[in-house]
């Protein structure tokens, strides 16, 4: 699987544990971002085909960040995880593109579930 994922968090940890859970599955090919601004250097360099984006983030918001993102390639696949209670930045997020978003926190099989279905 050379599926190549962009997970973007502000939280270490949280990027570490869903890399964690997509490295046991096969997915190795794993780039990560601390924020929005970085996330969308990454993405127009690297043009991973999933990026997995938190929505709160200092620097650029992964609101901000997916709407940059698809206007960089309005094909782009993403994913969005949020906390329990931002329902509506969640629908904003599915409005701009987001294919679907996963409650934090999650259980690793969410996380690949999600992966599986997005990228087929």
């Amino acid at each position: 699987m050379d599926k190549k994922i962009l997970l973007v968090d502000d939280a270490a940890f949280m990027r570490m544990l869903i890399k964690d859970a997509l490295a046991k599955n096969g997915y190795t090919n794993i780039l990560e971002a601390a924020d929005g601004a970085i996330a969308c250097d990454v993405y127009s360099a690297e043009k991973p085909d999933l990026v997995i984006m938190d929505i709160t983030m200092p620097n650029k918001t992964g609101i901000e960040a997916l709407k940059d993102i698809k206007g960089m390639d309005p094909m782009a696949k993403v994913v969005m995880c949020s906390a329990m209670g931002q329902e509506a930045m969640v629908v904003e997020a599915i409005k701009l593109g987001a294919l679907d978003f996963i409650v934090k926190p999650f259980k690793p099989d969410r996380i690949l579930q999600t992966v599986k279905k997005v990228l087929g």
